[in-house]
């Protein structure tokens, strides 16, 4: 039986899309701790929630961000920007070796929670993994061990791009071992 939360999150789902422009108004503070809350509430490796977000509003920083993204200068144009960080240093804890491959996990899970808290509070945002982390590294103080893994640029949109087409299911799915037919 499919219940209405699940009919719910779908919907967020599909209406969710990478949006580049953002109009001027900023994202107030009750709705940036909702998505830290679902941050928070995210999964992680052994509950170590190795991932940290650097909250970015700053016009300078912003701007030294998208050039670190290789020229993607709408990112400066975004009210606020999320640096998701993996904490390589908080993982190794328990992980030793795999320490750096669980907070990236960790981040990654933690960032597409905000992504669909963002949707479903009426807030776009665009996946950025294109950047030299050690541009961005400077310019955020990031400490060596701790890896900057993606930004979300967010705000309100100024656009409706249109849905991406996507592949079917069995072009990725592959049934108790590796096989062709999802290449």
């Amino acid at each position: 039986m499919v219940g209405p939360d699940y009919d719910t999150l779908m919907g967020v789902m599909e209406r969710r899309r990478s949006v580049r422009r953002y109009g001027r108004e900023t994202i107030n503070d009750a709705l940036l701790d909702k998505l830290l809350k679902a941050a928070q509430l995210a999964p992680s490796a052994g509950n170590l929630q190795a991932r940290d977000f650097i909250l970015v509003r700053d016009p300078n920083t912003k701007h030294e961000l998208a050039e670190a993204a290789y020229g993607q200068f709408f990112i400066a144009m975004a009210p606020l920007v999320l640096v998701g960080c993996a904490n390589i240093a908080r993982s190794r804890i328990a992980y030793g070796q795999r320490a750096e491959l669980y907070a990236v996990q960790d981040v990654t899970i933690a960032a597409c929670y905000v992504q669909l808290a963002a949707e479903a509070l009426g807030i776009a945002t665009c996946w950025i993994g294109a950047f030299d982390e050690k541009r961005v590294s400077q310019a955020l103080k990031i400490p060596l061990d701790i890896r900057p893994v993606l930004m979300l640029p967010s705000g309100y949109p100024d656009e409706s791009p249109q849905r991406t087409v996507r592949m079917e299911p069995s072009r990725f799915t592959h049934l108790e071992f590796w096989s062709s037919r999802g290449a």
